[in-house]
């Protein structure tokens, strides 16, 4: 994480100005220090920030938050939401995760400490964030805003505009405003509805058909293309002024090449702060606005049919409500998925169906588990969605051979120009149905790279020598001879994992451990009664997990999920058995992995992540006590946090005895805030085995968590309209 640049030193000359020379014992460096250290560091939410909370029926709630100056939007995790008061500036990292401790008895590092980097490089924070980096390579590469564009452009196919919100805006006040008005409303949707009618009734005359005479195609096709183009623009417009009526902000708009197909594109992700009612409405209004403009097309055609425009007029209602159509089928990810994600409560809809139904139904079904009412409604909608995309393709073919098979051919045959014409249209009409064969394509292609892979893998050394190098580098495996090392790291396997898809589930016996190769996978913590998950983690690239669970035998106490396609390197339970009970090759791993595993087992470190588990156990220690002795003593400085392994205390104030803790408890964690004298003494009541850890210790930790966390890329939600 980049340091505050600007300030710092004013910062720090203020504070040596204060004692020049010492200053509550701790001095120039002593300051400095305290300056730098991400332990110490006081967050505090930017006034102007927005937290809104959604209560969703199905208990998988979340909440956004917002910064309103960037126009960024991260979704959290109701327990994150649970951290935000107390991001008031007195207190620090190491004082949240004390107070957040107190109050759930879990030592949440990475946790909190993920969080407060994510908000300050979000800019959500009073302290500003400076991109160090970015800012290095702007200078190295200076550019102008023309040659930027073109160069972002090349890179994403797409140009974005950030002052599109002063344009709907002006737009909205200078007459879409009155859209708005029930009465209007009202008429404009009997003219919707009345336009449609006069479509059938038109269609079933039979008077027009899409065939065009000779000179006139590439003309009508032009025009119909071009006012396509326009409704597709109103499509984008109407979304967009959802978000000024109720008083969010477009953050840009622009235009885009989307999987070969021309698009304009509105980035409504100001909308997710808005109530759910509010965001169906907002989905709902770029197909209405297509319906109002159609209809209208088809009054005119019923009204005039002997206008000279009256064919072409025709041709565009007949395709744009073909386009409708699909745009409204909740089964596409377009605006009829998003009126039904929120309609059901279910934001991650889609995905989560795919997921269930790719990778768990079939287990489930295997195992005769009984689905619960949620995933069977995910199950339906994953089926049905697979099965509504290949008819939408075969529709579409159907569509364009007996509807369109003439004036394709009229088009082919005009020439040049009439076929540019002709792909742009196709292009336009079939635009869902390509982005999702493109998109089986890819998933296809990405099977078979993991496939090639895993056989290269097996023939090649190169990859073995990547393995023992990041096992070596992991903290736990630091003392394995290199014999050993070589040999564990010839056995490893690369697996490749695809997002959404899970390494190890919670409840299954372990078989395996695991080192992140590549990609981002969440730990996530499941109630079978309820449905909801809780993410504990998230591991990156060097991490390991799974380690633990070989070592006690229990089952895998949480699920390790991919977050996007990943791979890992698996080392099965058989090679790490037979390396752990070699105690002549491994000297000290099997002890070090034990106790570690006893320390996992307290509650207080029961989230930890492998890497915080061991960074605790280097900086604390295991500690027998016999009955009677005093552990801490009333009046004392506190010094140290101690939780139990086994055994029993007295919690003894002035003489009298207040409390019994036994295993799993712990006490002394106002030690880990400040220097204040013991309030009680706490005396062994049976023989006690403990974990103590000092204050140094923790704060390190926190440190090493803060600096170490790995980012969740999903965390910046931007849910986008892109048509």
């Amino acid at each position: 994480m980049s340091a505050p640049a600007e300030g710092l030193w004013s910062a720090l000359a203020a504070r040596i100005a204060e004692a020049p020379t010492e200053r509550d014992g701790h001095g120039l460096w002593g300051e400095l220090a305290v300056m730098v250290d991400p332990a110490e560091f006081r967050p505090q939410l930017a006034p102007d920030v927005e937290v809104k909370q959604f209560r969703l029926r199905w208990g998988n709630d979340y909440a956004m938050i917002a910064n309103p100056r960037d126009l960024l939007h991260y979704r959290l995790d109701p327990g994150e939401v649970e951290l935000l008061p107390l991001m008031d500036g007195s207190r620090s990292v190491k004082d949240i995760v004390i107070e957040r401790f107190q109050d759930s008895g879990e030592m949440e590092l990475s946790g909190v400490a993920d969080l407060v980097r994510q908000l300050r490089i979000g800019n959500f924070l009073t302290t500003p964030f400076n991109d160090v980096d970015s800012t290095v390579r702007r200078a190295m590469d200076p550019m102008s805003a023309a040659r930027q564009k073109s160069r972002e452009f090349m890179k994403t196919l797409s140009v974005d505009w950030k002052g599109a919100h002063r344009m709907v805006a002006w737009f909205y006040r200078n007459g879409l405003k009155w859209f708005f008005h029930p009465w209007i409303a009202v008429v404009v949707g009997l003219v919707s509805l009345g336009g449609f009618v006069s479509f059938i009734s038109v269609y079933r005359t039979g008077r027009f058909g899409l065939s065009v005479s000779g000179e006139d195609v590439a003309l009508a096709s032009l025009i119909i293309l071009v006012m396509n183009y326009f409704l597709t623009f109103m499509h984008e417009l109407a979304h967009a002024t959802v978000l000024v009526h109720f008083g969010r902000k477009v953050k840009s708009a622009g235009f885009m090449i989307y999987f070969g197909s021309p698009a304009f594109f509105v980035d409504s992700s100001d909308g997710l702060m808005m109530d759910r009612g509010q965001r169906i409405v907002q989905s709902f209004a770029g197909p209405y606005a297509e319906l109002i403009i159609a209809g209208a097309a088809s009054l005119a055609v019923w009204v005039f049919p002997d206008s000279s425009v009256a064919s072409v007029l025709y041709k565009f209602a007949l395709l744009n409500y073909f386009v409708i159509f699909l745009n409204l089928v909740p089964m596409l990810e377009l605006d009829g998925y998003w009126i039904l994600s929120d309609l059901i409560q279910v934001p991650d809809l889609r995905p989560r169906s795919l997921q269930f139904t790719r990778y768990d139904l079939w287990r489930k079904l295997r195992a005769r588990e009984r689905l619960t009412k949620q995933e069977l409604g995910l199950a339906l909608y994953g089926i049905f969605g697979v099965l509504f995309t290949i008819f939408a393709f075969a529709t579409s073919i159907f569509f364009w051979r007996e509807i369109f098979g003439g004036l394709v051919r009229k088009l082919w045959d005009g020439g040049p120009i009439s076929r540019f014409l002709l792909v742009a249209l196709a292009l336009f009409v079939a635009g869902p149905v390509i982005r999702g064969l493109i998109g089986l394509i890819r998933a296809v292609i990405r099977r078979v790279k993991a496939l090639v892979q895993s056989i290269r893998f097996r023939l090649q050394t190169r990859w073995r020598v990547e393995a023992a190098t990041m096992i070596d580098a992991m903290p736990m495996f630091e003392d394995i001879p290199e014999d050993t090392l070589s040999d564990l790291a010839g056995r490893v396997r690369l697996k490749s994992v695809a997002a959404g898809k899970s390494v190890i589930r919670q409840g299954d016996r372990p078989e395996a451990f695991y080192v992140v190769r590549r990609g981002t996978l969440h730990v996530v913590e499941e109630d079978p009664s309820t449905g909801k998950e809780r993410v504990l983690r998230t591991l990156g690239p060097g991490e390991s997990f799974g380690e633990l669970g070989l070592v006690d035998g229990a089952a895998r106490s949480a699920t390790v999920r991919a977050l996007e396609d990943s791979q890992v390197f698996e080392v099965d339970k058989g090679t790490f058995d037979r390396l752990l009970a070699d105690m002549i090759d491994v000297p000290d791993f099997a002890p070090s992995l034990q106790r570690m595993a006893e320390l996992r087992s307290l509650p207080a470190f029961a989230t930890l992540g492998s890497d915080d588990v061991q960074f605790v156990f280097e900086h604390g220690e295991w500690v027998n006590v016999a009955p009677g002795e005093v552990v801490i003593e009333q009046g004392a400085v506190g010094d140290a946090f101690y939780a139990i392994r086994s055994g029993q205390v007295d919690v003894v104030k002035d003489g009298e005895l207040t409390a019994t803790i036994g295993p799993g408890g712990h006490f002394g964690e106002i030690a880990l805030l400040m220097d204040v004298p013991r309030t009680a003494s706490v005396v062994a009541r049976t023989p006690v085995k403990v974990f103590r850890l000092d204050r140094e210790g923790f704060d390190a930790a926190v440190a090493n968590a803060f600096r170490g966390g790995t980012l969740d890329p999903t965390s910046a939600a931007d849910r986008t309209w892109q048509h």
